[in-house]
């Protein structure tokens, strides 16, 4: 795919003047007519949704997990974050946040190890692969987190860790899984190696249909998602994140 791309700086410059309505823009059929325009420029790739957008003549355009901008002739690409300067406001990084939400509602909860300190008002899930180092920085910071449902999807990443899903289910058919995850997490003290029925192998492809590829990722009861091993601090203001926006 060949395409013309500009700075993103110009859209920072021109990002004041984002305030004008959604929609001027929001005509289904000029959608509609760029798709069309796009699949016929670039047939080889695969374009997502198309939305418009407060800058006028610039629309909103998936690539897979990635947002870019387009005008109306399909020639022009911007990659970058789309700014509203007067209401303080990345549109790009809110808009990406809406795109990657997963359904908490309909994750299989009995298949993750569950964990409740105090009174378990927050709920969130970790996609978790035992061997992974930064998944055990992200459990020693965990340490402090109180008030906390927590559901530990274990997801061995084979490729990289040939060991890890034999520790896993060692994990899950000890008698007190909670206390065998926080030894081999906390003290590299491995369960003994044992078998039985377990959901590790539904966990890697629960993953894989999810667009969950790395380890560990976080998701909120909202949906929300954070990838890699976040410190304490953010991750409290993560949750809180969440509790300001239900109240809204």
């Amino acid at each position: 795919m060949t395409i013309k791309v500009r700075s993103t700086l110009a859209a920072l410059m021109v990002s004041a003047a984002l305030t004008a309505p959604c929609a001027a823009q929001s005509i289904p059929s000029a959608s509609a007519s760029i798709m069309e325009t796009l699949r016929t420029l670039y047939p080889a790739t695969k374009f997502g949704e198309i939305n418009p957008t407060p800058w006028p003549g610039v629309f909103e355009v998936a690539l897979g997990n990635q947002l870019a901008y387009v005008d109306a002739s399909g020639q022009y690409f911007l990659f970058g974050h789309l700014y509203d300067m007067k209401a303080q406001r990345d549109l790009t990084a809110e808009r990406k946040d809406l795109l990657t939400r997963i359904d908490f509602a309909a994750l299989p909860l009995a298949d993750a190890l569950k964990e409740v300190r105090g009174s378990g008002a927050r709920s969130f899930a970790i996609f978790s692969d035992p061997d992974c180092p930064y998944c055990r920085k992200l459990e020693a910071d965990l340490k402090d987190l109180n008030d906390v449902t927590i559901y530990t999807f274990l997801m061995p990443l084979a490729s990289l860790h040939p060991d890890a899903r034999t520790k896993a289910i060692a994990v899950w058919c000890a008698g007190d899984r909670i206390t065998a995850w926080r030894a081999l997490m906390g003290r590299d003290q491995a369960p003994k190696a044992q078998d039985c029925p377990h959901p590790v192998d539904r966990n890697v492809a629960l993953a894989e249909r999810l667009g969950i590829s790395g380890t560990p990722t976080l998701v909120a009861a909202d949906g929300r998602v954070l990838a890699g091993a976040a410190g304490l601090p953010q991750i409290e203001a993560w949750l809180a994140r969440g509790n300001a926006d239900a109240a809204r």
